[in-house]
């Protein structure tokens, strides 16, 4: 039995050897020694990777190299299957939880009417319920630059419209020929 490879001994083991995000399994582990810890946490001892091996598979599980950093590195005995099925269901859970949260764009002119302005307000108002951050851009075209008083006195009244769905994280700037404000959705 200690002549042959643990996979000639054990037909009925799994031997496909498993390398993902560069932990070493089983037979990938070529030290010549390793600190071994338990399944249940409990540390069993230094001895070689090929002892470590056969008493891994003697219990049924996997020997997982966890830190080759360290002297002597650490290997532990674990059910690798079960901790990858569980890993990438904890990924998957927190994907679950995580928003994105995108900028969507808004553009305003400083002639804007009355209706135009409630309909970009309400997309606004849509926008940041869902979450997302919005910018608001108005531009200025030749000699609309004379009028940037006016396009400032617009932005705040839609930021004044805006106060009870977000908060202005960024004031009216003027950047080149157009005047751009950024507002976040408010904490839930």
């Amino acid at each position: 039995m200690h002549g042959e490879s643990p996979c000639n001994f054990l037909s009925n083991w799994r031997c496909v050897i498993i390398s993902v995000n560069e932990l070493q399994i089983n037979e990938e582990i070529k030290l010549k020694e390793v600190r071994v810890i338990g399944e249940d946490s409990e540390p069993i001892g230094i001895m070689s990777s090929a002892e470590a091996l056969e008493i891994a598979y003697d219990k049924g599980y996997d020997l997982v190299l966890i830190a080759p950093q360290a002297t002597p590195p650490v290997c532990r005995i674990m059910d690798y299957g079960r901790y990858r099925f569980e890993r990438e269901k904890r990924e998957k859970e927190a994907k679950k939880k995580q928003q994105t949260v995108e900028l969507k764009e808004i553009q305003l002119s400083y002639r804007i009417d009355t209706h135009d302005f409630e309909t970009k307000l309400n997309h606004a108002k849509k926008f940041l319920a869902q979450g997302n951050k919005v910018r608001v851009v108005m531009r200025f075209r030749g000699r609309e630059m004379s009028h940037v008083a006016l396009g400032r006195e617009v932005l705040q009244r839609f930021e004044d419209a805006c106060a009870e769905s977000g908060t202005v994280d960024k004031k009216p700037v003027l950047d080149g020929r157009s005047l751009t404000m950024v507002i976040l959705p408010l904490k839930k």
